[in-house]
């Protein structure tokens, strides 16, 4: 029997870049399906987010992401452009947003046509890498999506002519991602069950281990 995840996921989150490596070795691994479902970062989905934490908030996640990433081996920094512009006196999202949106809607369609993880993977490492600056520029992006085994320019087409149900697919995943229990990302949630974190992912498996999960090619 092949299980099934939902991942809730943001381009803007660097927990959500640090933990894809390993949920692709996940499916590659185990009788296994991880649905993708993208949603729109907190910066985006409730603007007040950042200017109510505590001013050491920032300063840890820096620290705590490039640690993770270290002990993983991953390349890291954070990205330039930043993929939700900011107000920096306020660290909330502006009202223009050029990137999230596009990038959010491409990762809908992506999991649509059933290459939605490795679209997570391979534009993740763009973005999150440091391997290139201005990931946004020239054919960054469309050589990052045909590694995913998708084409950059047949995904925007079909963004472009039915927007507005790519953006309902966004809110569908947001009221989905509420339901499952938790509101960040990344989040997996397994027979309704939320898994919260990078660092749940061991939890995760443990649990789909207990309902039976194999490993593929296992009888």
């Amino acid at each position: 029997m092949t299980f099934g995840v939902d991942l809730f996921w943001s381009f803007r989150s660097p927990y959500s870049y640090l933990a894809t490596p390993r949920l692709v070795a996940m499916e590659r691994g185990y009788d296994l399906t991880i649905h993708v479902r993208p949603v729109y970062p907190l910066a985006v989905r409730a603007g007040d987010f950042f200017a109510k934490q505590d001013p050491l908030w920032i300063a840890y996640l820096l620290r705590d992401t490039m640690r993770i990433a270290e002990m993983q081996g991953l390349p890291y920094r954070w990205p330039r452009p930043d993929p939700v512009v900011v107000d920096p006196a306020t660290r909330a999202a502006t009202p223009n947003q050029p990137y999230i949106h596009r990038l959010t809607r491409l990762g809908c369609a992506a999991a649509e046509a059933g290459f939605g993880l490795p679209f997570l993977f391979e534009v993740g490492m763009l973005i999150w890498s440091g391997a290139v600056d201005d990931w946004h520029a020239g054919d960054h992006l469309a050589q990052a999506t045909a590694r995913a085994g998708l084409d950059l320019a047949g995904l925007d087409a079909r963004i472009a002519a039915d927007p507005d149900r790519y953006e309902a697919i966004v809110r569908e995943n947001q009221d989905a991602h509420r339901q499952a229990g938790h509101w960040g990302v990344p989040t997996c949630a397994f027979e309704g069950e939320p898994f919260f974190g990078q660092d749940r992912l061991d939890a995760l498996l443990w649990r789909m281990k207990q309902r039976g999960l194999k490993e593929r090619g296992s009888p």
